[in-house]
């Protein structure tokens, strides 16, 4: 399965975090991958300045290293959550 690069594929992806109990935010920083995880707080802060693309890219990273329960996923996320996940061939293309 081939992602697009556009707002509604990273609400989706940005849905599966959220509904792991992780708050998103969006900030300025120095993030040499592009996000910073607060295990403790359940926070993800993501380079501020990353278009679509770089969001995307970085989120579907990131949900690989979270410790999600995919049983508390509802039945969309759950499937793209799993699609992510177990297959790392997975790649977005240009809209």
């Amino acid at each position: 399965m081939k992602l697009r690069f556009t707002p509604s594929t990273l609400e989706k992806i940005e849905k599966i975090v959220s509904e792991a109990g992780y708050i998103i935010r969006y900030e300025r920083g120095t993030f040499q991958s592009g996000y910073c995880v607060l295990e403790s707080k359940k926070v993800v802060v993501l380079n501020k300045f990353l278009q679509t693309e770089g969001r995307i890219n970085t989120l579907i990273d990131l949900v690989s290293n979270l410790s999600i329960e995919a049983d508390h996923l509802s039945l969309d996320s759950k499937k793209l959550y799993e699609e992510i996940t177990l297959k790392p061939e997975l790649s977005a293309v240009e809209a």
